[in-house]
């Protein structure tokens, strides 16, 4: 198509419409619209077509021609515009149509957008639904096999306590019954008439006379044919502890009277539990300096507090402890006589400071220090000499006294004050660190390792990678010591019936519920009758936890858990890596309850005191509500406000209000303790007050006579009383004692002081030590604040807790927030002050394990996640909380801060390469190395396997480069490493690493270290994974042989602390006349020495408790047997065969005509002289000691008793040895048959046996029997072997001698062996 110009004609008219004969629209007409030219142009146009219509051109034209020729033009020039316009005005009403056309058709194409976009949506929100619906099934799903699994899991504990139940009443009725059989054997011997209830039909004959007309009981419950109560089950399986404990010394006359390390396990188990264990240097994790100074020697005190107090500080710091220095100037010496006196006693070390005179008001604090030491705490005295002056003779007669009574450490100084100062520090710095905290290293030691750090690490050692806090530890011993303190009993005894009542009920049964009001003595009764178990009966095994306040660390479920998991590995022979996941340890509690349940010979009672102070109770401790194994009973105390509801269907055991009586005697007790007497008036009314069950509350009562018994001795008691009965509750109380310990404040500034310590404590998460205090507040004294803990702790406000100053009741806590606490914003004020100490110390790289403790949570409690974010990418604190197993404690903070699992290992990643950077010197390398390890670890643990490898190779990269490669921290890197590969099941890496850290220990510690031993069970586990049996039990073989020389060389640390502690108390009873007792005494004596492989020692007490019963007793007392037997064991172990064989003789001889044929001492010595000579050679005369050891056990226990059994196999042995294979065989046979009756057809005692006659089979030629029984051995082995999940060291040993073998790795365990 042309222009639109062209489609138009001159002549045309305006407005024509053309056909478009171009349209593709079937003839539609169409307005086109006309290009408008510019006037000029049109005017040009019009004169060249007249110029040209007259050939002659406007040469000739007249004006009036020209005049009109413009007037035509004019009027031609409107016609055109005019037309213009009519077109221009169409093209527009054209475009406006086209437009409206435009529009309609977009409003179209928009409604059917929109319609479309609905359906997407709602497509979109169907798709949306049917995905969360998919979602919710498959969580639903996921949530049933949850649940099925866990069912299946109960329905399988349910049906193993089932068996286990029915097999142990076949078990206890048929040793019931063989033990009345010989009973009733031996009484017939010896010609008594026994009444037989089958042949009377009288039922008056229910006791027999003896010939010596003394009643005799017997058992009345009921025939032998008859199927027994599980409660009389319960009562014969506690006094039967298994084949290998069959007259152990532990049974026949109690801990530590016999030498014999078989029982190390039980004896120390027993004194532990029956005195915990602390370090008489250490009140509380807290290392005390007393200072003692006369005026003269006020600047050497000045010197050492400012100087080198610091010093010390930071020592205690690094090792875990805090440390404090107490110290009364002179001019206050005659005031706080009391509390001097406390001070003194809690104190780790007293220094005394002397010049030329002594103040006699010291001389009480030198006496109780210095000649009242009866724990031989460590003491120093320094005196300063001058050359032209002579101390008074007081001083004089002073020192000759302490050098001639106690050791104490004389540092004679001549010089200036500053030099003095140092010369204390010197001394004190080594006594802390060698005597207190037992932290020095041997020659031998520092040369081997070559770093400090190796040896400051003893819990990875018995821990292996195991992660534990001593300091929870402390805690928990401590808050037991604690609740067991009382001025007296409060008539507990029925309570103490109802709970032995509870451990020899039938099982299954659920937990037994303690339930009371606050402060009704829930904790206290516990206490007391954990301390009575563990004094009758010292076989049963007690875990214990004491929930403190709500909030604090002892109250978060998962190190709950984490703790009492712990105590059941060391207390079974399974020691392997532990999971630090809350919801795995949970799953993990009950098969480790259950794996110690059926090893441990008695019972096993846990114990969780105020459970409902526990962080989600019910939620985290669901696995109270499943069936637990048979012989584990389960106690919980609650408040009955908060109990779970669920939780109130189990049997409950409510404590009463005190009675009257009580209430009497224990406020008498409390007034008798300060030499308070009350008239009877006011005893009266005191009755008349305490009549309610809150003023009969065991607390409450205890609180009322301490205040009684604190205001006697100022003499306004009645006015005290009346304020007192004002007081309705404990809270209240509370008050009344915190407005008293005001009033005896000397000025405002202390009182002050007071309630800032209050709050600072009351706000924090576990406490605050009194050095933390002394720095929050400069102007606190140690005079001062050892005064106000002292009223605090004397009226049961503040108690000390792993060196933490803490409430000591959760009413004295709630007083406090009402009285000094009012609102949010002085809560919010202290949290602030609190916070910015800490991280003033994060500032000066002061990361202890307190600001790991107390920082992180305070950012919590505040809400401020930045500052917690922040915190939390300090290394050194998440380090710090890692390390210590606050595993839980740690993710829960991270969860609060929004990140999960891979964002936080990259943060940390990146955080790690920051520090780097700035890492310069062989030492900040070796801290960036244990940094990564400790990553690695934490990646491990969080499932993150792929990620943890890339920290742990860097540790190992540092390591080699920093330190060396065969460096023993280098083989650290590698095991870890190592760990990783196993759970990510690349045994083949984790092999090789394994190899390689086990020869860089071999190299660096000797081919018997306890690391050495911790790399062969690390490479047992990892063939015991593959199936490769035979490799892992020889590795585990070579492990277990290194750890028991390791126990035996160094003994465990716990228990050799609590013999030594022990034996220091006897010597002071051996100091009287002869008597029977004394001479016990010394034979204990003589025991616990040996125990501590200080035999010289030994050998002394034990001869001199032989010359005294046999002077006092005579030579053929069955106590001089005893004796006898006990040195013969002392020869024994020192190789003095000859010597060891004719005591043993001469003990055989005195008990076997002394005693009972059957007697267990009398089967006690015929084993072990026996066992002396198979050692010498002797295997004539041990036949007939073997053959005898059968007999007593047959007439003992029955004939098909497996204690037996165990007698006839060493019999075999011996026969074995003596070529006697013919005679060997029967015995063998009987064994193997009496072990399928009692044990079953799959027992490892079965499997030993098999493996014997396999081998006797063999060398008879029997090729073929020789090969069935060793696959049935090995069959065995391999379901042994599934069962306890491939980590347990076999219990017996393959040459046929049985063993009690129990892992070194517990601190309450010492190996033993020894044929039974």
């Amino acid at each position: 198509m042309g222009t639109a110009s062209s489609l138009v004609s001159p002549a045309g008219g305006a407005g024509e419409v053309i056909e478009d004969t171009y349209g593709g629209g079937g003839g539609e007409a169409c307005e086109i619209p006309v290009e408008v030219k510019p006037k000029a142009r049109l005017l040009r146009s019009s004169l060249r077509r007249v110029g040209a219509a007259r050939p002659g051109g406007l040469l000739g034209a007249s004006f009036k021609s020209t005049a009109s020729v413009q007037e035509l033009e004019c009027a031609a020039e409107y016609e055109r515009l005019k037309k213009e316009y009519e077109i221009f005005r169409v093209s527009k009403n054209n475009e406006v149509a086209s437009m409206v056309k435009k529009e309609a058709k977009l409003d179209r194409e928009n409604k059917r957008l929109r319609a479309e976009l609905q359906a997407l949506q709602k497509t979109y929100q169907k798709i949306l639904r049917e995905k969360e619906s998919a979602l919710e099934a498959k969580y639903q799903a996921m949530e049933r096999a949850a649940t099925f699994e866990h069912d299946r899991d109960k329905v399988k504990r349910q049906f193993k306590i089932f068996r286990e139940t029915k097999e142990n009443e076949i078990q206890d009725l048929l040793r019931a019954k063989r033990e009345l059989e010989a009973k009733l054997q031996r009484l017939q011997a010896q010609g008594i008439q026994v009444f037989d209830p089958e042949e009377s039909d009288s039922d008056d004959n229910c006791t027999d006379v003896t010939a010596s007309g003394v009643q005799s009981e017997y058992w009345n419950g009921g025939a032998l044919g008859s199927e027994p109560s599980m409660g009389s089950m319960m009562q014969l399986q506690q006094s039967f502890r298994g084949p290998e404990f069959a007259h152990s010394s532990i049974d026949v006359e109690g801990p530590f009277a016999n030498i014999n390390r078989d029982d190390w396990d039980a004896a120390v188990a027993s004194l532990l539990q029956v005195t915990p264990l602390f370090s008489h240097s250490l009140w509380s994790n807290t290392v005390r300096c007393f200072i003692i100074s006369t005026e003269e020697t006020q600047p050497e005190v000045d010197i050492f507090i400012r100087n080198y107090s610091p010093k010390l500080q930071r020592i205690c710091e690094t090792m875990g402890y805090f440390f404090q220095v107490v110290h009364f100037p002179a001019e206050n010496e005659s005031h706080f006589k009391d509390v001097r006196k406390w001070e003194i006693e809690k104190s780790s070390l007293v220094i005394l400071l002397l010049h030329l005179t002594l103040p006699s008001c010291l001389l009480e604090d030198y006496e109780e220090a210095f000649l009242r030491n009866p724990e031989e705490k460590p003491r120093v005295i320094y005196h300063r000499m001058e050359d032209d002056k002579e101390s008074s003779v007081l001083v004089q007669q002073l020192i000759e006294q302490i050098c001639y009574v106690n050791k104490a450490k004389m540092i004679d100084h001549m010089g200036s004050v500053e030099e003095g100062a140092y010369e204390i520090y010197n001394c004190v710095e080594k006594i802390i660190k060698q005597d207190i905290l037992g932290c020095e290293m041997t020659e031998l030691e520092g040369k081997d390792l070559g770093n400090k750090e190796e040896s400051n690490t003893p819990e990875e050692e018995v821990f292996g990678d195991v992660l534990w806090d001593a300091h929870d530890e402390q805690e928990q011993m401590e808050a037991f010591q604690q609740a067991s303190n009382s001025t007296c009993e409060l008539g507990f005894e029925k309570y103490f019936e109802r709970l032995n009542d509870l451990v020899a009920a039938p099982a299954p049964i659920p937990p037994l519920l303690v339930s009371g009001g606050p402060g009704s003595g829930k904790s206290l009764l516990l206490s007391k009758w954990i301390q009575l178990q563990q004094k009758h009966s010292p076989n049963t095994l007690i875990l214990y936890h004491f929930v403190g306040r709500p909030m604090s660390t002892s109250s978060e479920s998962s190190l709950i858990i984490k703790r009492l998991t712990l105590k059941l590995m060391q207390h079974s022979w399974l020691v392997s890596p532990l999971t630090l996941d809350p919801a795995k340890l949970l799953e993990e509690f009950p098969r480790w309850l259950e794996k110690l349940s059926a090893r441990h010979q008695g019972s096993i009672i846990i114990i969780i005191d105020s459970i409902d102070q526990i962080q989600q109770a019910e939620k985290h401790m669901k696995w109270l509500i499943d069936p637990l194994p048979v012989n584990v009973r389960m106690i919980v105390s609650v408040n009955v406000e908060t109990c779970p509801q669920a939780w109130r269907l189990w049997p409950t055991l409510h404590l009463d209000p005190l009675n009257s009586k009580d209430v009497k005697s224990l406020i008498s007790a409390e007034c008798n303790s300060a030499n308070v007497k009350l008239t009877k008036e006011q005893e009266k009314k005191l009755e008349r007050h305490c009549r309610s069950a809150t003023t009969c509350n065991a607390l409450y009562v205890t609180l009322l006579g301490k205040t009684i018994a604190c205001a006697g001795s100022t003499g306004n008691i009645d006015e005290t009383l009346q304020q007192c009965f004002q007081c309705q509750d404990t809270v209240s109380l509370y008050r009344l004692v915190l407005q008293s310990v005001q009033e005896s404040l000397r000025n405002d500034k202390e009182k002050d002081l007071l309630k800032e310590v209050l709050c600072v404590i009351g706000v924090s998460h576990n406490g605050m030590s009194e050095s933390e205090l002394m720095e929050l507040y400069p102007e606190l004294s140690s005079a001062m604040l050892a005064s106000l803990v002292h009223s605090l702790h004397k009226m049961c406000l503040l108690t000390y807790g792993c060196g933490l100053l803490k409430f000591q009741h959760l009413q004295a806590w709630e007083m406090v927030k009402l009285e000094c606490m009012e609102s949010e914003n002085a809560i919010s004020t202290y949290r602030q002050k609190l916070v910015d100490y800490f991280t003033m110390q994060l500032s000066r790289d002061r990361v202890t394990w307190r600001s790991a403790d107390e920082l992180p949570w305070l950012f919590q409690q505040q809400g401020d996640k930045q500052k917690l974010h922040k915190c939390l990418l300090n290394l050194f604190v998440s380090q710090n909380l890692y390390k210590r197993g606050h595993f839980a404690e740690l993710l829960s903070y991270w969860q609060l801060v929004g990140k999960d699992k891979s964002s936080m290992a990259a943060e940390y990643f990146d955080s790690l390469k920051e520090y780097e950077k700035s890492c310069e010197g062989e030492e900040s390398m070796i801290c960036l190395a244990d940094l990564y390890e400790t990553l690695g670890r934490f990646l491990k643990d969080l499932g993150l396997l792929s990620q943890a490898v890339a920290p742990l190779q860097r540790s190992l990269e540092i390591r080699e480069t920093a330190l060396d490669p065969d460096h023993p921290r280098v083989a650290q890197s590698l095991h870890q490493l190592a760990g990783v590969y196993v759970q990510w099941k690349k045994f083949g890496n984790a092999e090789q690493l394994y190899k390689q850290a086990l020869e860089i220990s071999e190299n660096a510690y000797g081919a018997e270290h306890p690391r050495v031993a911790r790399e062969l069970d690390a490479l047992a586990t990892l063939y015991q994974k593959q199936n490769k049996y035979e490799q892992a039990e020889q590795l585990r073989k070579k492990s277990f042989k290194i750890r028991q020389k390791a126990a035996r060389r160094k003994g465990s640390l716990c228990g050799f602390a609590l013999l030594r502690q022990r034996a220091l108390q006897l010597e002071e009873l051996t100091l009287g006349k002869d008597t029977p007792d004394n001479a016990r005494t010394l034979n204990e004596l003589g025991v616990l020495y040996y125990l501590q492989n200080n035999l010289e020692t030994a050998e002394l007490f034990l001869k001199r408790s032989l010359e005294m019963r046999e002077r006092v007793l005579g030579p053929n007392h069955p106590d001089c047997a005893q004796s006898l037997n006990n040195l013969a064991a002392l020869y024994n172990e020192k190789k003095h065969y000859d010597k060891a064989e004719e005591l043993y003789e001469r003990a055989l001889d005195i008990r076997r005509r002394a005693l009972a044929p059957d007697h267990p001492s009398l089967a006690y010595t015929v084993k072990h002289l026996a066992v002396l000579y198979k050692k010498m050679g002797k295997l004539d005369k041990a036949v007939p000691l073997y053959e005898l050891a059968v007999e007593i056990r047959q007439k003992s226990f029955g004939p098909k008793h497996p204690s037996v059994a165990t007698a006839l196999v060493n019999l075999a042995v011996l026969y074995c040895q003596m070529k006697k294979q013919v005679e060997a065989l029967p015995l063998y046979e009987r064994a193997l048959k009496i072990y399928e009756d009692s044990f079953g057809h799959m027992h490892p005692r079965v499997g030993e046996t098999l493996k014997n006659l396999a081998v006797l089979s063999y060398e008879g030629g029997d090729f073929e029997k020789a090969a069935e029984l060793y696959k049935r051995a090995m069959e065995i082995k391999e379901a042994e072997t599934l069962l306890i999940g491939g980590k347990a060291t076999s219990r017996h040993s393959s040459s046929g001698d049985t063993f009690s073998l129990k892992s070194a790795l517990s601190p309450n365990v010492f190996l033993e062996h020894g044929q039974r």
